[in-house]
């Protein structure tokens, strides 16, 4: 399974749209500093996604979120594969019994394909939005990430590189 964190907040994307000539559509913005952060980690064999929303990116968060994908699959052995983020780091955790943890090399987001999650739901669910408050944020992004895992081959469509998956066979 690969692991990563996204940050997602009160800043507005302006995307595309259409409108009927003569008008021009007219899209709301917004800046502020509010933000949450969606923890998630997919199997790139079948397409499973889990997800967990929360308030910060920390050592404290990320056990939770690690505890709660071991509960998740108890009769599983987990490999995990993760960036090298400072909270990442298994001198600082307690790594569950059924989990190993790997991490990518340094500055290479390309590898990871947890990163093509993060824009798939940017693009599809918060193209031009704007939320009037951090609670109604959490909510359309709980919808999208639910909207995500229940269609794992979506997900296995953006995460089964073939290279990933060649690897696994070996």
């Amino acid at each position: 399974m690969f692991q990563d964190e996204g940050r997602f907040g009160r800043i507005s994307l302006s995307r595309r749209c259409w409108c009927p000539r003569p008008h021009r559509p007219v899209c709301r913005s917004m800046v502020t500093q509010e933000s949450v952060y969606a923890y998630a980690t997919v199997s790139v064999s079948d397409g499973r996604l889990d997800t967990l929303i929360m308030p910060h990116v920390n050592r404290v968060c990320m056990q939770i979120f690690l505890d709660e994908v071991a509960s998740r699959y108890p009769e599983e052995r987990l490999l995990m594969i993760l960036d090298g983020a400072g909270w990442h780091r298994e001198s600082c955790l307690n790594i569950p019994a059924n989990m190993r943890l790997v991490s990518l090399p340094p500055y290479s987001p390309e590898l990871h394909p947890v990163e093509h999650i993060w824009d798939e739901v940017r693009e599809q669910y918060f193209g031009n939005l704007v939320f009037d408050s951090l609670d109604a944020l959490e909510d359309h992004l709980e919808t999208a990430l639910r909207s995500m895992e229940l269609d794992q081959p979506r997900v296995k469509s953006i995460v089964a590189w073939s290279w990933i998956i060649n690897s696994l066979l070996f």
